[in-house]
């Protein structure tokens, strides 16, 4: 009795997918056309897989070790079309056959146009430029499209016709010999490499390529509000596609530089103001800096350390909307390391007076 799950190296409960994956990797290996492949091996994985991939074919197998006549394991192609046979799925070898013959896959005439790549770069902005927004001037070493030639990769003053070995279509075909006879195939023109015109003679900027590189500089708007960390994206400021494809997208990722002063949570800034004991205790008002100014900060009698104070549209600018985050001051009392005579003895003094 022939183990056809053995043959594909899967388990008896595999999935339907499991045992079209498993024929698939198999059927790729052993292919008779291909370097190294093995006929007789790849009878057995298509014997085995038109089996397990019928389900009433499956459960004749698990209860009764094989499926109608098997006698015959001949490999013509009558053997595939005939009914009652097996019934070869031309669909599941698709890819194995594509990529033997060109089967499977139409090049869709002249050669495709491509998306250019896209750039990754990362700009540094001071901590005020990111959150007010600002203009960033950037260099960029890419693919682009050819400035002698405009694309056309042909040297300007010269003809561009229709290649005359594929009429324009980019393919010809050909005919291929296989386990199944002759095989028509197309294959992109060798001539006009796929492209469907024969250039006289070639943009010598490109070099014929139609894209070449150059040193482009971009004046890019950083919002107000980013954050470190985070990304735009430019869309069409990549790299030129080949053959006349777009430009991909740029993507810049923004490192802020910190700030001695201010220390920026989400959209809310926070701040520390030290003060001496007297003007906890007795209440004081007191100047601070913020991002938009000066700000006269009121000190109430008896404030404790840790107190904070919240001013509101003081923060950063949101992202992409209107309004702003809150600005935080918070207080934190200084002890004196050194004090003079008059100093300890009116501390003296206090502290008789807290008795």
């Amino acid at each position: 009795m022939k183990d056809y799950y053995s043959t594909l190296g899967v388990s008896k409960g595999a999935n339907q997918e499991e045992i079209k994956k498993a024929f698939r990797k198999l059927a790729h290996q052993h292919h008779p056309d291909k370097e190294g492949g093995d006929e007789a091996k790849f009878k057995e994985i298509n014997e085995a897989y038109q089996t397990l991939s019928d389900q009433t074919k499956r459960e004749q197998y698990d209860h009764f070790g094989k499926v109608g006549d098997q006698s015959g394991g001949g490999f013509a192609w009558e053997d595939f079309s005939r009914q009652g046979g097996v019934n070869f799925d031309m669909g599941d070898l698709s890819g194995v056959f594509g990529d033997l013959f060109g089967m499977g896959r139409r090049s869709g005439g002249r050669s495709r146009a491509q998306q250019g790549n896209d750039i990754t770069m990362e700009v540094t902005l001071d901590f005020r430029d990111a959150v007010f927004g600002t203009k960033k001037g950037v260099s960029l070493y890419k693919q682009v499209v050819c400035k002698v030639c405009g694309g056309s990769q042909a040297q300007p003053g010269t003809s561009i016709t229709t290649c005359t070995h594929c009429g324009g279509r980019g393919e010809v075909g050909v005919v291929k010999q296989t386990i199944f006879g002759s095989v028509q195939a197309l294959t992109p023109c060798t001539h006009c490499k796929g492209n469907g015109k024969h250039i006289e003679k070639p943009c010598k900027e490109c070099r014929g390529n139609g894209v070449a590189k150059a040193e482009e500089r971009l004046d890019v708007t950083i919002p107000a509000g980013i954050n470190n960390g985070e990304t735009l994206r430019i869309k069409g400021q990549g790299e030129a596609g080949n053959n006349g494809g777009p430009y991909g997208d740029l993507y810049i990722t923004i490192r802020v530089k910190g700030d001695k002063r201010f220390r920026r949570e989400e959209y809310d800034l926070h701040v520390d103001l030290p003060i001496r004991f007297t003007q906890s205790a007795l209440g004081d008002t007191v100047t601070i800096e913020t991002l938009d100014g000066t700000l006269d900060v009121k000190i109430p009698p008896g404030t404790q350390s840790g107190t904070a104070f919240r001013f509101a549209n003081l923060g950063v600018p949101y992202l992409h909307k209107k309004g702003r985050g809150e600005f935080f001051i918070t207080v934190t009392i200084t002890t004196p390391s050194h004090l003079s005579r008059k100093q300890r003895e009116l501390l003296e003094q206090l502290k008789k007076e807290q008795l």
